[in-house]
């Protein structure tokens, strides 16, 4: 069965007569689309029930597989994540090959393999494609999901999850995916740390043979193979896939809310607000009004720099960066979007000039140039999708899962240059929904909800946590009356060796390790009395960055180059970090500590004490109960966890002799003691969570003067 595909745009030229004389008092009349050319395609269904697609290119010798399941989502509840777990851990071994044995031989020949809920997709060279296939089919039809794999996705999925709480983009789209879909509907659940919890090997083994099966599926084949050669081997490798019934779900269709809301997530102590607009839309791929939708979202903030919103909030206030907006088309339901990140001062003015520029879409027609610009734009960006083979493959896709005309993607420039203007203002009517939206805000707590209550139209916020469900307030229990700061920091003293024997220390050298986006990290900490601080970063045997603290002035050596402070946050900073013992005297330096109560911190009841820095800063850290120890820190700009203390043990001069004891020779005995410092710190700044582990400490190693010495 042969269908059409588009393979090039042609006729992006006009022909002028060289002699002709211009009206440039007159708007030229737009020319015709542009031309398209039309390639093919061809489909074919194999006996177990799978749809194969095959676009051929023969112009490099490459060819890729996607493998697409056609299935409604699954509600997940309680073990939200399950799903994603389970596409993940197909390609992480199977009856036949370990993960170490796939990678290896998908590297050997330098090809790419990626597994998801919904399917896979793989790569390479034409010559090796029997090889490819070969471990896409043991792949698809023998996984084992190991368990081990299983928690180490769920102890990186949980670890993420701590940096998302400190992320205030991540913590709106939680907040505005929850109340744009729902609770009770797939789009609207969000993974926490209670739904890893209940996630087991069993449920990722149960949805793979419940979904996973061919009359569920599309095989697109792209790259330099024809469709006699497609039916060879997907005959070859895929015809023992079985098929069987699947489930089918349906899912009540969220509908906007019937009057304006303000959603309100906090993201403690932050400068920036970021925003949210939203609501549910329905409109599936192919729909009638999908590509003038799509024009109209454009020309009010679909990514292009003449968008109202950013030209607005951007050019015009000075509010941001960027602003957009967005409606995407998905055959259950999608949702429109208005986004941005402001100033704290400036969140509600921001709301205002979106619902404006929202509004004015509506009420007023846009202009014919405007309009232009926004067609020309998309021609363009549509042209070089077309650069992308696997462009092709996603337009004979959908045709064939969408049920979409043949000429649909052949049609669409043509479709596009049609529209007129009028019909912007219609979409606009029709889709825009400043009034049944959502607000969405992630800000600070203090500063913005108050200035929000104008906004709603029922006066009120309401209050949600980071992952979208009802903000319940930590419970903050009072202490017992005899329990004051300074006993609850004598018994952190006392654990980790007592107060009196850290004065003893000298200088101290400290080694972590830890990994970021697959490097090894080695971060190195030289420390010495009264106030020298040095920290390297190395990867492998490279230092990449040092930072040196000398009692007065900071100098930063990294990629970027050196740079030199004597004031300022980074100063201030540095300079409170270099003193040693500062736990120890904290007050002599300006620092206050405050009881504020006991809070519970991962299952342990902890003081939670308030500390405010000399420049007014405000960081939370909690102290276990029952050991003492600290087990937090928390900022407005990140946290740290500590864990497995374990002592070093350091050598001092015990009690010294009596005088007739020395007289007769008696020498001063050493005495040893134990100071206890956690080997395991989990730390999170700027959206980046690193598991440290503490390799070595010294102390008292005579550290050398020249290794705080600025250069």
């Amino acid at each position: 069965m042969k269908k059409t595909i588009l393979l090039s745009l042609l006729g992006f030229l006009s022909a002028f007569t060289l002699g002709a004389q211009l009206d440039r008092s007159q708007r030229p009349e737009p020319g015709p689309a542009p031309v398209i050319q039309l390639g093919e395609f061809e489909t074919f269904t194999m006996d177990n029930g799978m749809t194969v697609i095959v676009v051929e290119n023969r112009q490099v010798p490459v060819i890729s597989f996607q493998l697409t399941l056609d299935i409604d989502p699954v509600l997940e509840g309680d073990a939200k994540g399950y799903v994603d777990f389970a596409g993940q851990l197909m390609r992480e071994g199977t009856k036949n090959r370990s993960k170490q044995e796939i990678d290896e031989a998908i590297d050997f020949i330098g090809a790419s393999l990626s597994t998801y809920s919904t399917g896979m997709f793989a790569s390479s060279l034409t010559r090796h494609k029997d090889v490819l296939l070969d471990i896409m089919a043991d792949i698809l039809l023998n996984p084992v999901f190991p368990e081990e794999e299983l928690q180490r996705r769920i102890t990186q999925t949980r670890t993420g999850l701590q940096a998302t709480k400190t992320d205030a983009s991540a913590i709106a789209r939680n907040v505005a995916q929850t109340q744009a879909f729902g609770y009770d509907h797939p789009y609207g659940e969000i993974i926490t740390e209670e739904t890893l919890d209940n996630i087991t090997v069993e449920m990722l083994r149960e949805y793979y043979n419940t979904y996973f099966k061919p009359n569920m599926a599309y095989l697109v084949i792209v790259g330099d193979i024809n469709a006699g050669e497609a039916k060879e081997v997907t005959m070859k490798y895929f015809s023992d896939w079985q098929p069987a019934e699947v489930p089918t779900h349906t899912y009540p269709t969220p509908e906007p809310p019937d009057h304006r809301r303000v959603a309100f997530a906090e993201r403690r102590g932050t400068v920036q607000s970021v925003i949210n607009v939203t609501y549910p839309v329905v409109l599936p791929p192919g729909h009638e009004d999908a590509i003038k939708v799509s024009l109209m979202n454009s020309i009010l903030g679909g990514g292009v720099f003449s968008g109202r919103l950013m030209q607005n909030l951007r050019e015009d206030k000075g509010y941001t960066y960027g602003a957009r907006s967005s409606i995407n088309n998905d055959p259950l339901v999608s949702r429109f979007t208005a986004r941005t990140e402001v100033r704290n001062e400036v969140t509600d003015s921001t709301i205002t000039e979106i619902l404006y520029e929202m509004n004015r879409m509506i009420q007023e027609p846009v202009d014919d140039e405007e309009l232009e610009i926004i067609k020309n734009f998309m021609t363009g960006q549509f042209a070089r999708s077309l650069e992308n083979p696997r462009t092709m493959a996603r337009f004979a896709l959908n045709i064939q899962r969408y049920g979409l005309p043949e000429d649909y993607y052949a049609s669409y420039l043509e479709n596009l240059n049609a529209v007129a203007v009028e019909e912007v203002q219609q979409m606009a009517q029709k889709y825009l929904k400043p009034n049944n939206s959502v607000i969405v805000v992630a800000g600070n707590m203090d500063e913005v909800p108050e200035t929000l209550k104008k906004i709603s139209d029922t006066g009120e916020v309401e209050f949600f946590d980071a992952f979208g469900q009802p903000y319940v307030p930590a419970e903050i229990k009072d202490a017992p009356d005899d329990v004051t700061v300074e006993t609850v920091l004598n018994k952190y003293f006392n654990a980790i060796g007592g107060r009196e024997n850290f004065k003893y220390i000298h200088d101290i050298k400290q080694i972590m390790k830890t990994s970021m986006m697959g490097m090894d990290l080695t971060i190195t900490y030289y420390r010495k009395a009264p106030n020298l601080l040095k920290v390297e970063t190395a990867i492998g045997d490279n230092v990449m960055s040092t930072q040196v603290f000398d009692g007065t002035k900071l100098i930063v050596h990294s990629p970027m180059g050196k740079q030199k402070f004597t004031e300022g946050e980074e100063y201030e900073t540095m300079k409170l970090q270099s003193i040693l013992n500062l736990e120890m005297n904290y007050k002599d330096y300006g620092i206050e500590k405050t009881l504020e109560g006991i809070e519970n911190i991962d299952e342990k009841d902890a003081y939670r004490v308030e500390v405010i820095s000399p420049t007014g800063e405000k960081t939370i850290e909690y102290y276990d109960m029952k050991s003492g120890f600290k087990l937090k820190t928390e900022s407005p700009e990140s946290f740290s966890k500590f864990s497995d203390y374990r002592p070093v043990s350091l050598e001092i001069e015990g009690e010294k002799p009596s005088f007739f004891a020395r007289l007769f020779g008696k020498k001063t005995p050493i005495k040893n003691i134990e100071l206890k410092f956690p080997h395991k710190i989990e730390q999170q700044a700027q959206q980046q969570t690193m598991g440290l582990e503490v390799e070595e400490i010294k102390i008292n190693s005579g550290l050398d003067m020249s290794l705080f010495e600025i250069e």
